[in-house]
């Protein structure tokens, strides 16, 4: 769909078109995260104020890569990492020991209802309450014409896929990304870029493609992995580190509640 090059066309990326077991999520989580997770209500965070490496990725080693190749791209001075571990309904439709295609794509699509995520709500921990995170999100055409799009669905699982989009939220504004997606075989990936500068009022905050945020989805049985980190390379206004951290955080988590109810029903039957 989109010509651009983006590091995410070079490495391993989402779900493989075969049906796969699902893998343990000891082979994917420290025993000691494992732990954290389940003490946290199923949540673990984790913010840095540096260039430093992820400590809570799953140890999946195309995921890793792909990670890596990221982050040779930006030399990052905030991180906000989100561990998450989300049970799935008890009647979705396939068995315990098999993730097949039809789940896959499900949940794939459920990751492209760009539309859906308008109007979704996170914390703002710097005004204490609930806040709307986008007051418009559209799929559009491309970036310097912006057309609207309808959200894609899939009835075969693609090898790659791109999109943009415009995204209006309350914090950085009117932004235009663009989203990249990939098939692996053992989760469902995706890396979203900011393809226009990031402001905090009339303060700018993040220049063009000086965010990057992977999110990633891990088939573990009755369970789902879902791991998010933002990677951000914030101009040196160390007064809204903190605040910029904290908020990529409370939006990773206000993502997360978004597609797992939405995965809920996907897997229903």
């Amino acid at each position: 769909m989109i010509g651009q090059k983006t590091i995410f066309f070079t490495v391993i990326f989402l779900v493989a078109a075969i049906s796969v077991f699902p893998v343990p999520l000891e082979d994917l989580v420290t025993a000691d995260n494992i732990d954290r997770l389940h003490s946290g209500g199923g949540a673990v965070y984790n913010i840095k104020f540096a260039n430093s490496a992820p400590e809570l990725i799953p140890a999946d080693n195309e995921f890793k890569q792909a990670v890596a190749g990221v982050m040779s791209l930006l030399s990052h001075n905030i991180m906000a990492e989100t561990l998450y571990l989300h049970k799935k309904p008890e009647n979705f439709h396939t068995s315990s020991n098999n993730w097949d295609n039809t789940q896959k794509i499900e949940l794939l699509n459920q990751l492209l209802a760009i539309s859906a995520m308008e109007g979704i709500q996170y914390y703002s921990a710097s005004r204490g309450t609930m806040r709307t995170f986008f007051e418009y999100s559209r799929v559009i055409d491309q970036p310097n014409r912006k057309n609207p799009l309808p959200d894609p669905v899939f009835s075969a699982l693609p090898a790659s896929f791109s999109l943009y989009t415009r995204q209006k939220d309350l914090t950085f504004g009117d932004n235009t990304y663009l989203y990249d997606f990939k098939t692996a075989r053992n989760g469902i990936f995706f890396v979203q870029e900011n393809l226009s500068a990031l402001t905090i009022g009339i303060i700018p905050a993040v220049r063009r493609g000086n965010l990057k945020s992977v999110f990633a989805v891990f088939d573990c049985g009755d369970t789902l992995l879902i791991y998010a980190v933002s990677l951000t390379k914030a101009l040196s206004f160390s007064s809204l580190h903190e605040r910029i951290g904290a908020s990529f955080s409370n939006r990773a988590e206000a993502v997360i509640n978004w597609f797992t109810g939405r995965a809920d029903l996907a897997l229903s039957w």
